[in-house]
């Protein structure tokens, strides 16, 4: 199914809603904190992140401890099961595209968007300056594709309405 939403510049960017394919899998899924986290909540702070409000996870179990790690006081990698659930909608950047980066930018700027789950690459703070830049026409859009080449896979996965949280479940956690 083929849906559409309009970014910040206004061009109307199309995206695939891929929920129902996964309707019986099962993924795990880490959380990096400084507390044990056993009922996600969506928090919402003033701090823009790339998909918006919601609950982080990753299936990259490194990330996830450099997450925790990142905290003050104790690490924790909370874990849990994640039941794809065909009724919501998700959107999923396989990779680094032009619309994964509309979509940063309108997220990071503060625009809401109607996803319950959105699933993509990670702008870390050294991506995220490349945003500003691209942003201010610092810099082109083939310099930002240039600049933010990984030498290691990231991957984030938000849970951004109180229905995406259900397709949770607590595994338990590791203090590090």
């Amino acid at each position: 199914m083929s849906l559409e939403y309009t970014d910040i510049s206004g061009k109307v960017v199309k995206y695939r809603l891929v929920g129902e394919i996964f309707m019986d899998n099962h993924v795990m899924l880490y959380h990096g904190s400084n507390v044990i986290v056993e009922n996600p909540r969506i928090l919402i702070n003033s701090h823009y992140k790339d998909f918006g409000y919601g609950f982080y996870c990753t299936n990259i179990e490194k990330q996830a401890r450099r997450w925790a790690v990142t905290k003050t006081g104790k690490s924790y990698v909370n874990k849990y099961i994640y039941k794809k659930n065909s009724k919501l909608k998700v959107i999923i950047f396989e990779t680094m595209t032009e619309e994964w980066l509309e979509f940063v930018v309108n997220c990071r700027l503060g625009k809401e968007h109607e996803f319950d789950i959105v699933e993509g690459p990670m702008a870390d703070d050294r991506i995220w300056d490349y945003v500003e830049d691209y942003i201010a026409k610092n810099i082109s859009k083939a310099a930002f594709w240039e600049l933010v080449k990984f030498k290691y896979p990231t991957h984030q996965i938000v849970f951004c309405t109180e229905e995406a949280l259900k397709t949770l479940h607590f595994e338990g956690s590791e203090k590090l």
